[in-house]
């Protein structure tokens, strides 16, 4: 089964961690440098996978990267996801400076990936990884509830999203990996 967020960020961390992403990504887009943060709020140095998403602020998604690295502390691998989402999602072109005010982020701290039976997969908790030969596909817990999809319509867009066929997650050839995420994002509108 998934193991539990080990370490929940407190109301502190998550504010800090939200500014930080727009705050690299403006840098980033002025062609400035920021200096590493000297004081981080407790959470934020423990080594955690995340995605970063950026949405418009009708909503629209804008572009969403992120990591299962778990090498790094947790503001650095934001750090990069944030310029990744903003720059380097291959579905949108890149982001404009004059755009970073009118974007809403959204960070997902993540728990590791570990193996799951699809009749265990539960819809608003699970994010999914499906792989099977040199094919993955990813989609957060979050995804499938605007769309009110139930489990097998989760499974079947993860496999979609691998480039796989719909119906791969009952081949015993693909492997199902589940994980949790702690998501949490700016009000609608941004800073």
């Amino acid at each position: 089964m998934v193991a539990p967020v080990s370490h929940e960020l407190g109301g502190d961390a998550r504010r800090w961690l939200l500014d930080w992403a727009r705050r690299v990504i403006r840098a980033y887009l002025s062609g400035e440098r920021l200096a590493e943060p000297a004081a981080r709020p407790p959470g934020v140095d423990a080594p955690r996978p995340c995605f970063v998403s950026l949405h418009t602020t009708a909503g629209e998604l804008r572009g969403c990267i992120g990591t299962f690295d778990d090498s790094q502390p947790l503001w650095e691998a934001v750090q990069e996801m944030a310029v990744s989402a903003a720059t380097r999602d291959p579905r949108f072109a890149p982001m404009r400076l004059e755009e970073v005010d009118d974007v809403v982020i959204e960070l997902s701290a993540l728990t590791p990936r570990v193996p799951i039976r699809a009749e265990d997969v539960v819809v608003g908790k699970h994010g999914l990884w499906v792989s099977r030969g040199g094919r993955h596909g990813v989609l957060l817990p979050q995804v499938p509830e605007p769309y009110g999809w139930d489990r097998v319509q989760f499974l079947e867009h993860t496999c979609a999203k691998a480039g796989l066929p719909r119906q791969a997650w009952k081949d015993r050839e693909t492997q199902l990996e589940a994980f949790e995420a702690e998501v949490f994002s700016e009000p609608h509108g941004g800073s």
